[in-house]
């Protein structure tokens, strides 16, 4: 069965949403430049309701190893995502600084970056259009190239999640502006989402 996170939640009713819905992961942006991002102080809050057996992932662009370190070793996330420019020589050096596991972004415009991500000494990779949050596809042949388990990203929408998961069969799917209305976390989108994925699981 394909995994779920649901990314960039910040208010209480995003995490009350993700608690009924029970998603495997959900996502806490600390990008200081993305309109999703939280606050350490204001995502451990959100973590303090957010029920255990959900496990939270931090996403994190151009950071200081040292601060992923200590977010990961903190337990306020359970997983780190990278979605800058970080190398494989950063990868391993967070390795040194905790034992959780790390998650890396790819952005696939070419089979170049299909090979880089099947190398990757990440844990997992995640294959996406862009920076992340900007609600646009690739080409998901692409994708095929990739002979791991992967996070897909890249917008993902209730309308084409289900040929998503069936061509591609991935990982897990991770989805955030197109569970948003307005910019903000719209409960329904969530809802039908997740049962879009889990189609013939009752909700």
């Amino acid at each position: 069965m394909t995994k779920i996170k649901l990314c960039g939640l910040s208010r209480e009713i995003d995490i009350e949403t993700a608690n009924f819905l029970l998603p495997e992961y959900i996502g806490f942006v600390f990008a200081a430049r993305s309109r999703r991002y939280v606050a350490p102080a204001r995502a451990n809050e959100l973590k303090s309701l957010l029920d255990s057996r959900i496990q939270s992932v931090g996403v994190f662009v151009r950071e200081r190893v040292e601060v992923v370190a200590e977010l990961l070793n903190s337990g306020l996330i359970d997983i780190a995502q990278l979605h800058g420019e970080e190398t494989e020589e950063y990868v391993t050096s967070l390795r040194k600084l905790s034992s959780k596991p790390i998650i890396k972004a790819f952005r696939l415009d070419s089979p170049k970056d299909a090979e880089l991500a099947q190398v990757s000494a990440a844990d997992f990779v995640l294959l996406d259009s862009g920076t992340g949050g900007e609600g646009r596809t690739f080409n998901w042949e692409l994708a095929k190239m990739v002979k791991r388990p992967y996070f897909l990203a890249g917008g993902l929408t209730v309308d084409n999640i289900a040929k998503a998961t069936t061509i591609l069969e991935p990982y897990a799917v991770d989805v955030s502006s197109g569970i948003e209305t307005d910019g903000v976390k719209d409960k329904a989108k969530m809802a039908a989402f997740v049962s879009a994925v889990r189609k013939d699981e009752r909700i």
